[in-house]
């Protein structure tokens, strides 16, 4: 079995701009990733590999079953014309898509010996699920959502617009019977214009305090990534981070500032990130473990 080359970070460097992905967390130095190769094609093709077993997924795909330990893993199994065995995990399960010299047996040690990794992510998906079974933001009156980690409601009937930070409400010169696109409309405004305040000011405190200089920044609507920071110093922070404590919003500003000293995620960078923000290992947590759904307006 050969040893194939170390995995790329999990962030790309593409045209000299680096992102912080939505709800994915850079995998430290020299530890494998889900698609690491673990075999190279041999000279000769092997014998064919074993039928299907085992009971079919709501697609209509074969199912296997591994026993590993005490516990009992379920997996679909695609051949391809690949060199290596890939790994995905969502909602549906285990994937493995492997060459199609490579045998069973072959496949489930390889699956046993990245079992750590496998359970972790399946137990992730499965938050994910049962999170999103959770009410929406119903648009109207008294609708509640948060704003930098805890609840605000919305108030119709106002003659201006205005918040109060003692009550967290946030009135709305709307009428009563302001159809829900509307209320979700203005309060996007709203946040968003609290978005620009905030991570300004964030920016120019940390800045500072590590000693650079970003040229300009900007709101992101993206549904991929929290944030990125391009070699000019152009950075974007996604204005739905104005729904999280100011804790995760430091994070991900002292994370794309650490970028104009390292762009990179090699291990200076987060000793960069950790010498202005060092709580930072909690707070990258905390957004880890929101998915987009529990976001509104994503």
């Amino acid at each position: 079995m050969q040893k194939s080359t170390p995995p790329r970070p999990s962030a790309a460097l593409d045209n000299g701009q680096l992102d912080l992905p939505l709800f994915a967390e850079p995998a430290p130095v020299g530890t494998p990733s889900p698609s690491l190769p673990f075999f190279a094609a041999p000279a000769h093709t092997q014998s064919p590999f074993k039928a299907p077993s085992g009971p079919l997924a709501p697609d209509g795909t074969r199912l296997r079953t591994l026993e590993l330990g005490a516990r009992t893993l379920q997996y679909r199994l695609k051949r391809s014309s690949r060199k290596s065995i890939g790994f995905a995990i969502d909602g549906t399960g285990l994937t493995i898509t492997a060459p199609r010299w490579v045998t069973i047996a072959d496949i489930e040690t390889a699956i046993a010996e990245k079992q750590r990794w496998i359970f972790a992510k399946l137990i992730e998906w499965q938050t994910r699920v049962e999170q999103r079974a959770l009410p929406r933001v119903e648009w109207g009156d008294g609708a509640q959502l948060p704003y930098l980690g805890k609840p605000l409601r919305v108030r119709l009937g106002a003659s201006v617009l205005a918040f109060d930070e003692v009550t967290r409400v946030l009135a709305l010169p709307l009428p009563l019977h302001a159809d829900a696109q509307q209320i979700k409309d203005r309060v996007t405004g709203w946040l968003q214009g609290e978005a620009t305040r905030v991570f300004g000011e964030r920016l120019g405190a940390y800045a500072a305090k590590l000693g650079v200089t970003f040229r300009s920044y900007a709101l992101s609507s993206a549904m991929t990534r929290w944030g990125s920071c391009s070699s000019e110093g152009r950075i974007r922070l996604n204005w739905r981070l104005i729904h999280f404590p100011l804790s995760v919003v430091d994070y991900v500003v002292a994370h794309e500032l650490a970028h104009l000293r390292e762009m990179n995620h090699s291990p200076r960078f987060w000793q960069t990130v950790e010498s202005i923000f060092p709580e930072f290992r909690e707070a990258r947590k905390q957004l880890k473990q929101h998915p987009p759904e529990m976001v509104p307006g994503m």
